[in-house]
């Protein structure tokens, strides 16, 4: 199965998952809601063949294959639609501990576009994520690049961008560790940066929605983030001055 490089790329992060946790059928059935018309109901073989899943729901239900749920997907691959989720033995913050973490991708078609800030909440709140975002993958891929390390990753952001820190210099998990074109918050993230306040944020806040829990979806650009739009390039520069406590860059 061939995987299209222009697709919109969405990653939530959250707390592990536990026994018995219902997370990952709702992250499932919140997504294909989100998407009128969607069924994850395959997943594939080491050889990329489709394979039908007539009992999906009891599948993912039993299946906590790395910590999480195995890849799934839609029977069109012309217009992909995918998700998985494991465990990250990784920290997103100072203290270390471990998280769960999902990943999807959508097409950059109308539908997928429409969708998008739906489909992120919905992975976001059946997460139970701390906070995550949707862009298209080239935008992604050098949002990605702004976590440098003089040691571990050195090298300069792109285009301008501020240096994001690594996880075990930023204080609780549920402090983002970037931007994205939508931006799902839970509401102890939007707490921990400062989100929202009415005198700083009327822009952001006429491109963003509360969700059913509290948390919110807050949309950079209208339409796709594209970074070779100065445009677009100057509200990613403006929000990272808005929220220096995410990366990681705030005074201690």
């Amino acid at each position: 199965m061939a995987f299209s490089r222009n697709e919109i790329t969405i990653s939530v992060y959250a707390p592990v998952l536990m026994s018995d946790d219902g997370r990952p059928l709702a992250i499932v059935h919140g997504m294909e809601r989100a998407l009128p018309g969607l069924r994850l109901g395959w997943t594939t073989s080491e050889k990329e063949d489709l394979i039908p899943l007539p009992h999906r729901d009891e599948w993912v239900a039993s299946n906590r294959t790395n910590g999480g749920f195995p890849f799934l997907c839609n029977d069109d691959d012309t217009h992909l639609v995918t998700i998985s989720g494991w465990e990250n033995p990784n920290g997103l913050a100072a203290d270390g501990a471990p998280h769960f973490e999902v990943h999807a991708q959508l097409p950059i078609d109308a539908a997928g576009v429409a969708a998008a800030a739906d489909v992120l909440a919905a992975i976001g709140e059946g997460a139970r994520a701390y906070w995550g975002h949707a862009t298209p993958f080239n935008a992604a891929v050098e949002i990605s690049r702004q976590t440098v390390d003089p040691v571990r990753k050195p090298g300069v952001p792109p285009r301008g961008l501020p240096a994001l820190r690594f996880p075990n210099y930023i204080r609780s998990p549920e402090i983002p560790r970037r931007l994205g074109w939508l931006n799902y918050w839970s509401a102890a993230a939007a707490k921990a940066i400062g989100f929202p306040d009415p005198a700083r944020d009327a822009d952001l806040l006429s491109r963003s929605r509360c969700t059913a829990m509290g948390g919110w979806v807050m949309q950079l650009t209208d339409a796709p983030l594209d970074l070779d739009n100065l445009a677009h390039l100057g509200v990613l520069e403006r929000a990272y001055e808005r929220f220096p406590e995410i990366g990681g860059r705030a005074a201690p």
